[in-house]
């Protein structure tokens, strides 16, 4: 009772409020975007592998500017660099939506939004995500932090489906201006809110060289960020894969690639509301839910209907949120405070920077194989760092005991 009371209490409150519609609704409009995005592209050319052009598009931007990113969430006042994030890309949001409605759309013209959206989201996670502390008091940011999660969550489980039934019913220039609309209405939400004070820039910002270093040093925060590899990683079946399996491999329509992404994230968000407090104190936990998300996507790569791919992206998604939650609590609370930003930067490059090339590798086999073989040689990432993960952090916390 008491953690719904606080919750509710931190929602009410007029700026963190007002922010969390605001980014409630910016990330369902990012599914629409992709969803309408990668069904569009597929339609137009049945590949698979430009479908993963779209998504490497899209994650190019935050893995090549993330050292930039991050140092400008640090330097500038983050709610106006959210402000003009958010317009930016409610302007390509508008600028694709346009086109499309004018038939004047290909493949080229959509990589080249989802690149261009990819840049302004560069930019705008770290800003998103270094403002949440800032809104809240310091005994709320617990909570906080939860709920903002919780709107990437229930975002990946809605927004596709909502998305598909949009396409569907009124077409993909619809979807793309409803996902320009969302950014202009987290820009209206960010006039409202009112922060406090950024801490000061930093001085000085350590070299990544030196981050890596420190992470080799210690035998626990590597095999944790293999993990966030390896769980990033196997994800990637989710946005590319989904609009063969569905269209072509079960002879669905295009609200069924939605329920095929959308049976991810919900896995993903009942798993992190109901299970999250149990699956705290288990031993092995990261390790067990690795394997369940690979065994979840193996199950959905060979399915023999479009009602157990779907269970098997729903199982995915459960592992996938209690492996990466897991992993990223352990670092945080393991890794000393003078140090976290360093191993967190670091964290984020793991998280993000295998994703453009799980995306081409996905297309490529695809294409070579079909996306029943993607699927599965997808699940193998996950499959395999789990082990060496379990070994690693056997290993490291044994020498720490005989210290």
């Amino acid at each position: 009772m008491r953690a719904g009371s606080d919750a509710w209490r931190v929602l009410t409150d007029r700026s963190f409020g007002t922010f969390f519609l605001g980014s409630s609704l910016s990330n369902v409009g990012t599914w629409f975007q992709n969803i309408a995005a990668g069904l569009l592209v597929y339609e137009l050319t049945r590949s698979t592998l430009l479908v993963g052009a779209v998504n490497f598009a899209q994650f190019l931007g935050t893995v090549l500017l993330a050292p930039w990113a991050g140092a400008a969430a640090d330097r500038f006042d983050r709610r106006r660099l959210l402000l003009v994030t958010q317009l930016a890309a409610a302007v390509v949001g508008a600028g694709l939506a346009g086109l499309t409605v004018a038939d004047r759309v290909g493949p080229v013209v959509v990589v080249a939004a989802a690149l261009l959206l990819g840049l302004a989201l560069a930019f705008m996670v770290p800003a998103l995500l270094a403002l949440v502390p800032l809104l809240v008091d310091e005994a709320d940011l617990e909570v906080a932090v939860s709920l903002n999660s919780v709107t990437f969550n229930l975002a990946r489980a809605i927004g596709p489906v909502l998305g598909a039934l949009v396409v569907d019913w009124a077409g993909y220039g619809v979807a793309f201006g409803l996902n320009a609309a969302s950014f202009v209405a987290f820009a209206l939400a960010l006039l409202v809110v009112r922060p406090r004070a950024q801490p000061p820039r930093a001085t000085t910002r350590p070299r990544l060289r030196e981050s890596v270093a420190l992470v080799r040093a210690d035998g626990r925060w590597m095999a944790l960020l293999v993990a966030v590899m390896a769980v990033s990683t196997s994800t990637d079946p989710v946005n590319t894969l989904a609009p063969e399996l569905a269209l072509d491999v079960f002879a669905g329509r295009e609200l069924d690639v939605g329920l095929l992404v959308g049976a991810f994230g919900a896995g993903a968000t009942l798993t992190a509301v109901l299970l999250s407090p149990w699956l705290r104190g288990r031993p092995h936990v990261l390790v067990v839910a690795m394997l369940v998300q690979g065994a979840g996507m193996l199950g959905a790569g060979l399915a023999p209907s479009l009602g157990l791919a779907m269970a098997g992206f729903a199982v995915s998604g459960a592992g996938f949120i209690a492996a990466i939650t897991r992993a990223t609590a352990r670092l945080q609370a393991e890794v000393p405070d003078v140090q976290l930003g360093r191993v967190m930067a670091l964290w984020s490059l793991a998280f993000v920077g295998t994703r453009p090339v799980a995306a081409l590798l996905d297309g490529v086999v695809a294409e070579l194989a079909g996306a029943r073989a993607a699927a599965v040689v997808l699940a193998l990432p996950v499959l395999l760092a789990a082990p060496y993960v379990h070994r690693r952090i056997t290993a490291a916390a044994g020498a720490a005991a005989g210290r």
